[in-house]
């Protein structure tokens, strides 16, 4: 049936564009898309698909509402529903509506091929069977019958894929296929794994303590042979004769049950009475009917797995001590656990309400309503004053889910050792300068030899040295603090341009080559433009110092929606990844940074601490041997 023609309605263009690129089109088949539920039924009366695909949400017509019109209309196109809804009330609303299967998102390409593959023979056997009908001319009150078995057949294929409970199903097969061929009775035998034995799992019409305690052996009886074989078995009245059940049947049809080409069992029809014989056509439909049964099986057994996996991370996400919520790409929550609900102080019935509704955090809500496929980490602090590190994390197909971790404690620690540090840094200060000066006068006091001015050179470097870094140290505490801060609408590309040039003389000394991009159409950024300088002298006075001679540093500032993003990149050693997680703590330096290379391990310190009081987020991406870029992104401002 491959180069069928099918349509594929769904508002989600990746969705689309997964399902035609990578599932249909390499199975063969032809498929032509839209994105809204008119547009669908529109196409559909134009093109004349040989299926529809569509999913349940989407503008203007409801995947439920679409199939029902269009059957109205084409009331023999089969269609499959796919929705991130997994409610057993909307599978039974679909499969009424006219859906022929449903799958629940997100699901693997296998699963949809399957799926179409079902639809499509389901809509053959259709076509074949009217041809048939025509081609034989046959008879009125034949016809009448034959598309009532057809349809009787889809009305059972709408409700065996509609039902979960695996017990209903069953014997809604099998007494379908009792009304269908006229049996007397019907029975649906499977295969025991442990004994080998076949027993009786659904019947019509036999005696309820029989049924129960019905056993058989697979080997020397019929239905074992059928097993066996693989292939569908009939008896007619010509033939009558005792199976190994202990009575005696006329006639009697046993088709196989294959589960993902494994033979499971059987399904059986049969009559004691002689009278009415059945027929090939009556195999036929049995054989349809084993097929919905068999789909039956392999759904409950996904179900059954699906909902022990599902029940396993619901306990595991409700019993943890972080905090954990996920949303939809409409920004609706999917899930909230018990320790999200009592931090953000939230309760009641919150599962598919806005987060808009929900929260009130600013930042919170900023967090979660972020679009792109960036991980993004934020610290939000609630009401009771404790902090929370929250990292977004998108998930394809899903939406994206946000994990928060309680750092209070942390955030203490970092406010205690800061504050001890930047009193100590201030009392060193007025001795680092007596001894500087006291250096100073010792060769003013009289003639030093050789080895004595070396000594005072080497003094005065290491005091040197020790001063940088209480200067660092102090502008730290500053930054940290948000001290001299007067924010204002500030271009920063004007900025770039201008640490650019300050740091030109040292890199073209080095032989490094200064590349930049830096367009005027850039949207201005509100901050201070002494401390945004600061931060973007300190990032390209590091790429310039890690790039060997020859190499290149590349400046970048761009917009993006209401975002403005700086790159500063170089070509240098790159950074080893077990380091990359901490380049922003206090005087950490990278393991593979030279002994000899000058430095406070504070420069990048100074710089996350500038970008987080300008509400802006930075990070590194790195690979050793083929350089480093860090990323700068702030708000840009509104015009």
């Amino acid at each position: 049936m491959n180069g069928s023609l099918i349509l594929v309605a769904d508002d989600s263009q990746e969705i689309r564009r997964f399902i035609e690129e990578n599932v249909l089109v390499p199975a063969g088949y032809t498929v032509r898309s839209v994105g809204d539920g008119m547009s669908a039924f529109t196409l559909a009366h134009e093109i004349k698909p040989d299926l529809l695909i569509t999913d349940q949400q989407m503008p203007n017509l409801t995947g439920i509402e679409l199939i029902q019109r269009l059957r109205r209309d084409l009331p023999h196109l089969p269609a499959v529903l796919i929705t991130s809804e997994g409610s057993e009330w909307l599978v039974v609303e679909a499969m009424r509506a006219g859906a022929v299967d449903y799958l629940t998102k997100p699901f693997e390409a296998e699963h949809l091929l399957a799926a179409v593959g079902r639809a499509l023979a389901e809509r053959h056997r259709w076509q074949s069977l009217v041809e048939a009908q025509s081609e034989a001319q046959i008879s009125a009150e034949s016809l009448a019958r034959r598309l009532h078995e057809l349809e009787a057949l889809a009305q059972i294929g709408r409700t065996v894929t509609a039902l979960l409970n695996l017990d209903e199903v069953l014997t809604t097969v099998v007494e379908a296929a009792v009304r269908l061929t006229g049996a007397e009775e019907g029975s649906l035998l499977l295969i025991d794994e442990d004994s080998g034995e076949l027993y009786m799992r659904a019947s019509k019409n036999f005696d309820e303590e029989f049924a129960r305690s019905f056993r058989l052996h697979v080997r020397d009886s019929l239905a074992g042979q059928v097993i066996a074989s693989g292939r569908s078995v009939i008896i007619d009245e010509s033939s009558p004769q005792k199976i190994k059940t202990s009575y005696l049947v006329h006639s009697l049809i046993y088709v196989p049950l294959r589960l993902r080409g494994r033979m499971i069992g059987v399904l059986g029809v049969d009559n004691r009475t002689a009278g009415h014989a059945l027929t090939d056509q009556d195999m036929t439909v049995m054989s349809a009917m084993a097929d919905y049964a068999a789909i039956a099986i392999e759904n409950a057994q996904l179900y059954r797995r699906s909902e022990v996996e599902r029940s396993k991370l619901e306990t595991i996400l409700t019993q943890t001590e972080n905090s954990v919520i996920v949303v939809d790409p409409d920004d609706r929550l999917l899930l909230i656990n018990r320790a999200a609900r009592q931090v953000f102080g939230v309760d009641g019935k919150l599962i598919g309400r806005s987060v808009v509704e929900t929260f009130e955090d600013a930042k919170l809500l900023k967090l979660l309503c972020t679009k792109g496929n960036l991980p993004r980490r934020e610290e939000v602090q609630v009401p009771d004053g404790r902090v929370f590190s929250a990292q977004r994390t998108p998930i394809e197909g899903v939406g994206q889910a946000i994990v928060f971790h309680d750092i209070t404690h942390l955030k203490q620690l970092d406010q205690i050792k800061s504050e001890f540090v930047t009193t100590v840094s201030h009392d060193l200060r007025s001795p680092l300068t007596a001894i500087l000066g006291y250096l100073e006068l010792i060769e003013r006091a009289g003639s030093v030899n050789e080895q004595q001015g070396e000594f005072i050179r080497r003094a005065q470097i290491s005091v040197k040295q020790i001063t940088d870094l209480v200067n660092d140290l102090l502008e730290l505490g500053r930054v940290e603090a948000g001290l001299d801060i007067a924010k204002e609408d500030t271009p920063l590309v004007v900025l770039a341009r201008y640490a650019i040039e300050g740091l030109r003389g040292a890199a073209e000394y080095k032989g490094v080559t200064l590349e930049v991009d830096l367009p005027n159409a850039v949207p201005l950024v509100n901050g201070d433009p002494v401390r945004l300088r600061q931060m973007i002298g300190n990032l390209l006075d590091n790429a310039i110092k890690y790039t060997p001679q020859g190499g290149k540093v590349r400046v970048v500032v761009e917009a993006e929606g209401d975002q403005v993003i700086m790159r500063v990149s170089d070509t240098g050693p790159g950074i080893p990844p077990a380091d990359q997680p901490y380049l922003f703590d206090k005087f950490f330096r990278a393991s593979n940074v030279p002994d000899d290379m000058p430095g406070t391990g504070l420069g990048l310190s100074i710089v996350k601490s500038i970008v987080d009081n300008h509400g802006g987020r930075i990070w590194v991406d790195s690979k050793l041997g083929d350089g480093t870029t860090f990323t700068v992104i702030l708000q840009a401002v509104d015009t």
